[in-house]
């Protein structure tokens, strides 16, 4: 695992952006927030191969997130198998306070149906000139849950993804036991896939923005943040790979 004390996008930033150079990612720089570069990194393969979407860094009091994509990046698990789009550090102004929302107090992540802020402005025009994506993950963590869980969007009813996420899972972290999971009633242990007509609510995640205008499968991860930092970056790390091994099968 990479070292899991909290860093700043000073110090994150440049390493990550190494590492994706080093690995063959074109750096696209999609706009700037007070001083801090908005960055997603594209890798794609020649053929038609799956495309495959990974975000991280939404909320700035989030770190594992961050540090899962690194810790992929640098063991060299974006290869040929698939085209790659990540943004790995969403909310950079956050992550430097250590803050759910931006430094003017705007949770983006209920942001993608009005676009007040600029990063979420900046992050959909880049967005909407993607290509469509096959599968799009959102990692997360949650301060209030006691185990890992995750979000399923799967419009077109598609083979299901989340039962080998919460199988890799379960190796690192106890799976959330509750059955109401963020006021919403699960359809498994630990899994929620949300039923209600998008059209209807007032705001909208990143998940829910993507799952109607880019991609028909879609996950949010999330890991426990009472846990030791380093437990819930080793946990995000082993969905990940459990999650492309089974959607590549």
């Amino acid at each position: 695992m990479p070292e899991t004390r909290l860093l700043d996008p000073s110090e994150f930033s440049p390493r990550f952006d190494a590492a994706a150079r080093g690995a063959g990612f074109k750096v696209q720089r999609y706009g700037e927030i007070n001083g801090h570069p908005l960055l997603a990194y594209t890798k794609r393969t020649p053929g038609r191969r799956p495309r495959v979407y990974l975000s991280a860094g939404m909320h700035g009091d989030e770190p594992a997130p961050p540090w899962a994509l690194l810790h992929l990046l640098e063991e060299g698990f974006f290869d040929a198998r698939c085209t790659w789009f990540l943004c790995p550090l969403l909310n950079p102004t956050g992550f430097t306070r250590c803050t759910r929302e931006n430094f003017a107090g705007v949770d983006l992540n209920r942001d993608y149906k009005s676009l007040r802020a600029a990063e979420v402005q900046e992050h959909v025009a880049w967005l909407q000139l993607q290509p469509r994506i096959d599968l799009v993950i959102c990692a997360h963590e949650d301060w209030e849950s006691q185990g890992f869980y995750l979000y399923e969007l799967n419009l077109d009813q598609r083979p299901t993804l989340a039962p080998a996420m919460i199988t890799a899972a379960r190796a690192h972290s106890p799976i959330e036991t509750a059955a109401m999971i963020d006021g919403r009633e699960i359809a498994e242990p630990g899994i929620i896939r949300p039923v209600s007509d998008p059209l209807l609510r007032d705001t909208w995640p990143e998940a829910l923005y993507l799952a109607y205008k880019h991609s028909t499968l879609n996950y949010t991860i999330e890991t426990a943040s009472a846990q030791p930092l380093a437990q819930r970056v080793t946990t995000q790390v082993t969905v990940l790979r459990a999650a492309l091994a089974a959607f590549l099968q």
